[in-house]
């Protein structure tokens, strides 16, 4: 290779690294200032392929995306002077880069200070206007747009846009949480044992009415069943006499083989009585006469 090659390759490689250093491309989700030896030249420039004067212009690119800051859980005093903890977070994203660059440096931690900052003082301001039943189980989403724009007024000034503002979980303090829980409990054991109690009332008057309509039952039953046995011997009572005012002698033998069947039903049964006893009246003499 001769001089003259030489040098046109190294003319055409400088020429090269000035093109390239004179071209630059800033994607869609990205935002980009100009400078020119630190200073901002230009922070409006658009998405594409753009062109800047080769070593004089640099350029800084930022994020434009939507970011989440996440903010540690803090504890806030509501109108009643308990404790809550809340954990919440932000959305937001770059508005005005040049602001943004300005105010933040440009940095994503100096923005995340300041939004914790801002989305701190908000719920703190709104939670101390409300009592802890509005703020657990109110309209959250009232206490969140308020805040939204209460924090877009401010971080306008820092280049950034709050697109939302949301609380993850809202707790009472433990030590509240433990006396509530206690309270919950000792009205649930309160209402149990009064449901217990009316329960047991009710059941003694169940079975008091049961007891009492069993005894009328009974009384009924037995009444009839006496008056029952009292025609029944009654009438027995009539049957037999009128049998005995037939025939005294056949209803006399009747008794008395119901007597002898009764008495020795049983083998093992002992009786002692005198042979010439009434009792054998029927075993002496078949035919006795009703004079005997």
């Amino acid at each position: 290779m001769n001089g003259k090659t030489l040098i046109f390759v190294v003319l055409v490689a400088i020429l090269g690294a000035v093109g390239m250093s004179a071209v630059y491309f800033v994607d869609e989700r990205e935002r980009a200032i100009i400078f020119r030896f630190g200073e901002i030249v230009d922070s409006s420039v658009g998405p594409g392929l753009n062109f800047k004067t080769p070593f004089i212009n640099n350029v800084q690119y930022f994020d434009a995306r939507v970011q989440t800051m996440d903010a540690d859980p803090a504890e806030y005093l509501t109108i009643e002077k308990k404790n809550l903890v809340v954990d919440s977070f932000v959305k937001w994203r770059i508005r005005d880069v040049h602001r943004y660059y300005t105010r933040l440096n440009g940095r994503k931690s100096n923005a995340r200070l300041r939004l914790s900052q801002q989305v701190n003082d908000s719920l703190r301001q709104e939670f101390g206007k409300r009592p802890v039943q509005d703020v657990i189980s109110g309209d959250r989403n009232e206490i969140m747009e308020i805040v939204r724009e209460s924090m877009n007024e401010e971080a306008a000034n820092l280049g950034i846009e709050v697109i939302d503002v949301r609380l993850k979980r809202v707790d009472l303090a433990q030590t509240i949480s433990e006396r509530v829980y206690q309270r919950m409990a000792a009205e649930r054991e309160r209402v149990a044992k009064e449901l217990r109690a009316q329960g047991e009332e009710e059941a003694e008057k169940i079975r008091a009415n049961a007891d009492k309509q069993s005894q009328i039952l009974l009384a009924n039953a037995n009444n009839e069943a006496e008056q029952i046995r009292g025609e029944g011997d009654a009438l027995a009572t009539a049957t037999y006499a009128n049998a005995f005012g037939q025939d005294k002698e056949f209803y006399s033998l009747y008794r008395s083989l119901n007597a002898y069947r009764d008495s020795f039903s049983n083998k093992q049964d002992l009786m002692i009585l005198d042979p010439s006893s009434d009792f054998f009246r029927y075993f002496k003499n078949s035919s006795a006469n009703s004079s005997n």
